[in-house]
């Protein structure tokens, strides 16, 4: 993975090896039927289209396997958490050139928020300055 000013970057990915990602990260680990049925409830593929995903994956260090009899049982070897973090970081630099505060700011202005989201919002900002302050980021 490389690094990024929001941390550690994982792979770029595509909306299909997410979804085999999202069927790992929810069951923990699976075979590569397993993880095509869980994909049949919402788009069908042959299990060898699976298995070459699953390959990809692996020679990209994103899932691992282990071996349990004859087939392979694969896991996830990035966290949703930093896939997020990684896709989040694409979006601020390509469409806000680095700008956190205007992607924030758009967010804000195209989002329908209630009052009780808004106020998430706010103790979400609050409890950032806090850890912030505790670690002694600060500006000034």
């Amino acid at each position: 993975m490389t690094e990024s000013r929001f941390g550690p970057q994982a792979p770029e990915l595509t909306d299909l090896q997410l979804a085999i990602l999202g069927v790992l990260w929810e069951e923990g680990e699976a075979t590569v039927n397993e993880v095509r049925e869980r994909l049949d409830e919402r788009r069908p593929m042959a299990r060898t289209t699976v298995a070459t995903l699953l390959s990809r994956l692996e020679d990209r260090e994103v899932v691992g396997h282990r071996e349990e009899g004859r087939e392979y049982v694969y896991h996830p070897l990035v966290s949703e958490e930093e896939v997020l973090r990684s896709r989040v970081d694409a979006l601020a630099e390509n469409l806000f050139d680095g700008d956190v505060p205007t992607l924030v700011s758009h967010l804000l202005d195209v989002g329908d928020l209630r009052p009780s989201e808004l106020d998430r919002v706010r103790r979400l900002i609050e409890e950032k300055e806090a850890r912030m302050l505790a670690e002694g980021r600060s500006e000034g």
